[in-house]
């Protein structure tokens, strides 16, 4: 039970980040925030850089979802639902599907430079195709853009598939490697490590949705390289 006296919410996405909608019960609901809380949900929350879903709830349209310790709340545009009521949920696939395939080419930008530069992440954040990725770098090594842009394609071409499984957080904790931020960004809630496998390529703790192989991807382009600081590069991509 979370502090709030809610049963923590059941995050379909962990599992399956290909379901796009699915039945669910009220639990709780906010009226001044316009907020509704379900015993289980296909929506993404806003977190480690990657925005939340949208969609719909029954007749409403959800426009923002946040976790709240381990309930997830969905601020809806519309009529709310009344607790004990089951609703049927839907997310806008194209815009998760977009996100998917974002992420992934976010963790194939991380998995290339780990492997080639020894270099940690300290910052991202992404939209629907583009996104960016800061790393330690002081300062950029020459023709990187256009080195790191092939590698990642080359990568990309490979078709590798990308395994989701879970670890003990005692377990994951001892293995370095797998947290490639400078900071732990695993909450402290969280019991049971999400470990994404890009298979021989980049394996690391994650709690966002991704596509099952890298051909999924599409084409990334890498659009700008920028220096936010000493030791700290921003590294922006595009996808098509």
């Amino acid at each position: 039970m979370d502090d709030s006296g809610i049963p923590p919410t059941e995050k379909l996405y962990l599992e399956d980040a290909y379901l796009d909608g699915v039945d669910s019960t009220v639990l709780a609901t906010d009226s001044e925030g316009a907020r509704v809380a379900l015993d289980r949900t296909v929506f993404y929350a806003t977190g480690g850089g990657q925005p939340h879903d949208t969609g719909s709830i029954g007749a409403a349209q959800v426009i923002d979802v946040r976790s709240e310790g381990q309930v997830v709340w969905h601020t809806l545009e519309g009529a709310l639902p009344l607790p004990g009521e089951t609703v049927q949920s839907s997310i806008d696939w194209e815009r998760r599907h977009q996100l998917m395939r974002t992420h992934t080419a976010l963790h194939i930008l991380c998995g290339v430079i780990w492997n080639d530069y020894g270099t940690a992440v300290t910052g991202g954040n992404m939209e629907p195709l583009a996104a960016r990725m800061d790393f330690e770098f002081d300062p950029l090594p020459d023709g990187f853009a256009s080195i790191i842009e092939q590698r990642v394609n080359e990568e990309i071409g490979l078709a590798r598939p990308i395994v989701v499984s879970f670890m003990d957080r005692e377990a994951a904790a001892i293995d370095e490697a797998l947290i490639r931020t400078k900071t732990n960004l695993v909450p402290d809630y969280v019991e049971r490590v999400r470990i994404v496998d890009i298979v021989g390529l980049d394996t690391q703790a994650d709690g966002g949705t991704h596509v099952r192989t890298t051909s999924e991807v599409g084409h990334v382009r890498v659009v700008k390289t920028e220096s936010k600081g000493k030791g700290n590069k921003r590294i922006r991509i595009a996808l098509s």
